[in-house]
């Protein structure tokens, strides 16, 4: 059977997708020309790789075996990129890494602060959801991955490096803002703004008041933080937030952090890889600099407790 690297990239961008539009899209390519590709790598196999079903395409059994092997493929492809990158050294290394929507608050910073130390670096920062974090990690699109602790049952290496408080939040206005020491069984008449199911903070904060047999009512759902923020400053219900988020508005007075008992709840941000992967220089050199007291100094949240 013979085939063609580029029929491979082509290959798993579809079936990553499931979409010759969004393949074509994502490799800048046009869709005739995917198509073409894909059609020539069946006639190499001698079997379709795809059926349609309706308006959606799926993976055949023989897809299926391909996208696994193209998987390796892929990965021994970016093993041989980074030897190829080591012998070239840390200071003109391009690291990808992938962070979760709260870590964006202090992520810039640290890159900042790490491309003083390295120059000549280059950087591909991507900003989303946990679901996705993840997915980047099984597809090995990222070097690194900031994140709340990822699931036990992944094949994945996890490295705590900053503690990550969460904290309830209200508007200066609320009746609990000059209270101490609130009783949790308090928040029960309260309504919250939260944070979508699938994310850290939502997992965290319903186990926390679950485990003390507290229930708490949330009248809104959002998917970031700056906009549970906007939610509580307007009077919508309280919040549970990183404290890693709040420093502006705590210095500008918009919002206040409650005193109540059990709180905050601890957690931490975590540099997370697929286990046994090889770092690139780059990426080992950055997660070298987290652990290091430079960073440590840097990610201090402040004096906001």
């Amino acid at each position: 059977m013979h085939l063609t690297l580029r029929q491979l990239e082509v290959f798993a961008a579809v079936a990553r997708h499931l979409s010759y539009t969004r393949a074509a899209e994502e490799l800048h390519l046009s869709q005739p020309a995917v198509s073409m590709q894909i059609r020539q790598l069946e006639e190499a196999a001698g079997l379709p790789l795809f059926e349609k079903l309706g308006k959606q395409i799926h993976l055949t059994q023989a897809g299926s075996e391909f996208f696994h092997y193209s998987q390796t493929v892929g990965r021994q492809l970016q093993e041989l990129d980074e030897v190829i990158e080591a012998l070239k050294g840390v200071h003109s290394g391009h690291l990808r890494i992938s962070v979760a929507t709260t870590a964006n608050y202090f992520a810039t910073r640290l890159l900042a602060a790490f491309s003083r130390r390295y120059p000549g670096t280059t950087f591909s920062l991507d900003v989303t959801n946990r679901k996705t974090l993840l997915d980047q990690l099984a597809s090995n699109e990222t070097d690194l991955v900031i994140m709340g602790k990822p699931p036990e049952e992944l094949d994945l290496d996890a490295t705590p490096f900053m503690e990550n408080p969460l904290v309830i939040i209200a508007p200066p206005s609320h009746p609990l803002a000059a209270q101490k020491n609130i009783p949790l069984i308090s928040l029960q008449d309260e309504v919250f703004v939260a944070r979508e199911q699938q994310s850290g903070t939502r997992i965290a904060m319903e186990r926390f008041f679950q485990e003390r047999g507290v229930t708490l009512k949330t009248r809104m759902e959002m998917t970031s933080n700056s906009a549970i923020k906007h939610a509580v400053e307007a009077g919508l219900g309280l919040g549970i937030v990183s404290i890693h988020t709040l420093e502006l508005e705590l210095e500008a007075g918009r919002l206040v952090i409650l005193d109540v008992e059990g709180f905050p709840i601890q957690r931490y941000w975590y540099l997370v890889t697929c286990t046994g992967k090889r770092l690139p220089p780059v990426a080992q050199a950055f997660f070298d600099f987290l652990m290091g007291e430079d960073a440590a100094t840097l990610m201090q949240p402040g004096n906001l407790l």
